[in-house]
């Protein structure tokens, strides 16, 4: 059973290794696209980084929900919709940013939002932690 700091330092890893940036960088308040440099390919890489560390197993969607965002009930001249941010409230519990991603909700925009403690907080939601 990991702590809180355990996971953090996992993914810390697996972020340094998948996206080539130093460990320094990779602070909880940073986002992956815009202050890591993630690209939508790296996503995988992540995953697949975070089921091996973790011992876990990430469907496709959970974590980063692409589905939402291809989905004509959802999205609209591509901005998420009133369901669609219904759908991501319910199935992203450990976003912090969704209400100012709500205030305009650009579907491209989303990956930018996401930081490396809405990482942590999708992995403690996977994994008992202790402490």
């Amino acid at each position: 059973m990991p702590t809180k700091d355990e996971v953090f330092e996992k993914i810390q890893e697996a972020l340094v290794e998948a996206l080539g940036v130093d460990d320094d960088e990779v602070i909880p308040e940073a986002t992956l696209v815009g202050d890591l440099g993630a690209e939508s390919i790296d996503f995988l890489d992540i995953v697949f980084r975070l089921e091996k560390s973790f011992e876990i197993k990430i469907p496709r969607g959970e974590l980063f929900p692409e589905d939402v965002f291809t989905d004509a009930r959802f999205v609209d001249d591509g901005r998420v919709n009133e369901a669609g941010m219904a759908e991501l409230r319910k199935r992203l519990p450990f976003f912090s940013n969704l209400d100012e991603f709500a205030k305009n909700p650009v579907v491209q925009d989303f990956g930018s939002l996401l930081t490396v403690a809405d990482m942590c907080g999708f992995v403690e939601g996977k994994v008992e932690v202790s402490g």
